[in-house]
């Protein structure tokens, strides 16, 4: 358990890592694939959030940035890890792409330093940022620490991943100064629903094998790519209602689930794609929010 430390702990080898080894190590375990899974919606948020150009790059904006970029995943792949540490001695994912659970003194002070990190962004915003704030923290721990554990419990494992739009949705209002549209909100929590469950699929049988229970081992491989496709059909509806374009965008997922589903692509090589799509999709977005306040026309003129 993190900063669980019994009287006769003494100091070890691993304790006495070098600080290159320890960064090294946390920046393996932060999925820098993925940074801007956390690090992508607060740029989305500050872009339709601003009324002008000027509010893209504050102290508040770029402090969230940083903090989503780097130490909020060190947080919450952080507590994942060391509470899947049994599990994922059967997850081949671990054996190249990602880090194994080391569970030193030194890693556990990072993962909950960059937890407590984040509280510092509650004196830097405003009031109608908090929830999303609190929210992110309080499901980024729930999602893998007991007594909770969502990520054992089918379909809310699916719905608490919304946890990775608060960001976004945290940027939004401290710079806007009022609460994301509603609408708006449930798109992209479906979105992250469907990539969370998606992202399931190539563990499916290493969960099976250490008895976890999944939206994905529940429902079988087959059946969870309709899932995610409905969540992300549900979602391109939801951004439509914000703007047509903005749900042609998004329509790009449930279009790419049933390539993938339909192909001989394994899924587990798929699932490495999802970085690059996200990026490009998540750029265009913040393009989009920023040619609301600054017309693509200007800036060609």
């Amino acid at each position: 358990m993190i900063g669980a430390v019994s009287d006769t702990d003494r100091p070890t080898d691993s304790d006495r890592r070098s600080i290159p080894d320890l960064l090294r190590y946390l920046l393996v375990l932060s999925r820098p694939r993925f940074w801007l899974y956390l690090a992508g919606p607060v740029a989305v948020g500050v872009t339709y959030g601003v009324t002008d150009v000027g509010g893209l790059f504050t102290p508040v904006t770029v402090g969230l940035a940083a903090y989503f970029l780097v130490p909020a995943n060190v947080f919450l792949y952080g507590v994942n890890d060391a509470f899947d540490a049994d599990i994922d001695e059967l997850n081949p994912k671990k054996e190249s792409r990602e880090a194994r659970w080391r569970g030193d003194r030194l890693v556990s002070i990072a993962v909950v330093a960059s937890g407590a990190l984040g509280l510092a962004a509650f004196a830097a915003t405003p009031r109608v940022a908090w929830p999303y704030l609190a929210g992110f923290l309080l499901l980024g721990a729930a999602y893998s620490a007991p007594p909770v554990r969502f990520k054992t419990t089918p379909l809310l494992d699916s719905a608490s991943n919304g946890l990775y739009v608060l960001p976004g949705a945290a940027a939004y209002a401290a710079v806007a100064g009022t609460h994301p549209p509603l609408v708006a909100l449930a798109g992209a929590w479906l979105w992250a629903m469907g990539m969370h469950t998606f992202s399931a699929i190539p563990d499916i049988e290493p969960d099976r094998a250490a008895g976890i229970r999944t939206t994905a081992t529940v429902l079988g491989e087959d059946r969870t790519y309709a899932y995610c496709a409905a969540c992300w059909i549900a979602a391109a509806v939801a951004f439509a209602a914000v703007d047509l374009r903005l749900g042609a965008l998004l329509s790009v997922y449930p279009v790419f689930v049933a390539w993938v589903a339909r192909s001989s692509i394994a899924v587990d090589r798929a699932y490495w794609w999802f970085p690059a799509l996200n990026t490009a999709v998540g750029a265009l977005l913040a393009m989009g929010g920023i040619w609301r306040v600054y017309p693509i026309t200007e800036a060609l003129a």
